[in-house]
Parts: structure tokens; C-alpha cells; sequence
């Protein structure tokens, strides 16, 4: 299944900008994937980030950067960033560091997913961070998202895959083949053990309880 994602763009709607939770925007960027892939916004944030952030992502978010991120896994986090709001076609991922806020936006619909990036240079040393960072990352996201796409897509095929019965080949029908010590059995004669005929009670007789644990009813 091809996935097309058009180039990372400085464009950001307003609409979307309206989801941060920054109170100022200082950098944004934004890319789409064109993609029959059906999943939530979490499903795909997750596909792209991980469940904990990965070694590189460590490298770059934690050690280039400063952000502060969490390394266990939780229904909190993806990734390592916190997950700060969503909707029911949208999730919004936050973190921080000494110079830096930053949010990842993850929006599905129409037959395509989205990732935006927003940050807020808190201190001068933030903006210097970023700067050489921007163009590293912008040349990472159409890859993260073709990435996040084939991993979902097969994942969803490894699902329809499992819930196929298992068939016969056509034209084939299902044998039944005779059980041990069946084989030479003649045609219509019965081996298995016949239940024992049960003997009337007498009149001094009471009949056994129940199974399962069922109490004995007591008689009149």
C-alpha cells in the first residue's frame, strides 16, 4: 500500500495551532501521510514514538535537547513525553526542558494522519538548541510517519490473518478416519460399553444426590 506524505511545511492552520497547549508559538511545522491505514490517534502516536522513548530518541530529545522524559512504560506517556489532551481525532503529547516547551500534535481523518510540531523558546539557549535540531528533524518525520504506517498496516493484517478459518481444499471433502481397534470392526456393531439398566428403588431407598454439588432434596 503506497503511503505519499507531502513535505514538512511551516503553514500551520490556526485550528491546529488552537490544540497546543503552549501559550506561545515560536516554531511549528507540520506534515501529512496519505494512508488507508485505520487507527486512533494514540495507535499512531504510538506507532511512531514507541511505548518508551527509543535510544536515539534519548539521544537527541533527552541529550541534545534537555527534554524531560519519562522511561517506563505507562497509559500516560508515549514515548516518554506526557500525553496532555486529545479528542476523538487528535492527541497531544508535551514536555519541557530548561529553555524549551514543546507539544506533538497526532491528528487522523480523511484518509490521512498528521504530525505537527510546536515550541516555545523559553530561554535564548532554546532557540540556539533548535536551530541546527529544526533541520535534522524535518528531514526525519516523512520517514517516522511511512515508518508508523507500515507497522500499523501490518500489524492489521496480522489480525485479519488470525481470524481466517482454516479450509479445505476444493473439491476435497473431510474424511473421517476409523479410530484404533475401530478398522476391522464390522458395519454397524457398536463396541462402546452400554450404561448399566438402573434398578427400581425400594421402599426403604432414597434416591442419590445431585452433581455439582447440588443438596439432596428431602422427601415427603
Amino acid at each position: 500500500m503506497p503511503h505519499t506524505p507531502t513535505r514538512v511545511t511551516r503553514d500551520v492552520p490556526e485550528a491546529v495551532r488552537a490544540l497546543s497547549s503552549l501559550s506561545r508559538i515560536d516554531y511549528a511545522d507540520r506534515s501529512t501521510l496519505r494512508t488507508e491505514v485505520v487507527a486512533t490517534p494514540e495507535q499512531w502516536a504510538r506507532a511512531m514514538f514507541g511505548d518508551v522513548p527509543s535510544p536515539a530518541e534519548q539521544v537527541i530529545w533527552r541529550g541534545v535537547l534537555g527534554f524531560r522524559l519519562s522511561t517506563g512504560r505507562s497509559p500516560a506517556t508515549v514515548g516518554g513525553w506526557r500525553i496532555g489532551g486529545r479528542g476523538a481525532d487528535w492527541i497531544r503529547l508535551e514536555t519541557t526542558s530548561r529553555s524549551l516547551s514543546a507539544d506533538m500534535l497526532v491528528q487522523t481523518g480523511s484518509g490521512a494522519v498528521a504530525w505537527t510540531t510546536c515550541l516555545r523558546f523559553d530561554r535564548l539557549p532554546g532557540r540556539a538548541l533548535w536551530a541546527p535540531a529544526s533541520a535534522v528533524h524535518r528531514r526525519l518525520v516523512p520517514g517516522v510517519l511511512r515508518a508508523a504506517a507500515a507497522r500499523l498496516d501490518a500489524r492489521a493484517g496480522a489480525g485479519r490473518a488470525r481470524e481466517l478459518p482454516a479450509l479445505l481444499p476444493l473439491g476435497r471433502p473431510a474424511t473421517q478416519h476409523p479410530r484404533r481397534g475401530d478398522r476391522h470392526q464390522a458395519p454397524g456393531h457398536d463396541r462402546r460399553p452400554r450404561p448399566a439398566r438402573q434398578q427400581p428403588l425400594q421402599a426403604d431407598e432414597r434416591p442419590l444426590p445431585l452433581l455439582h454439588g447440588s443438596p439432596d432434596l428431602p422427601l415427603d
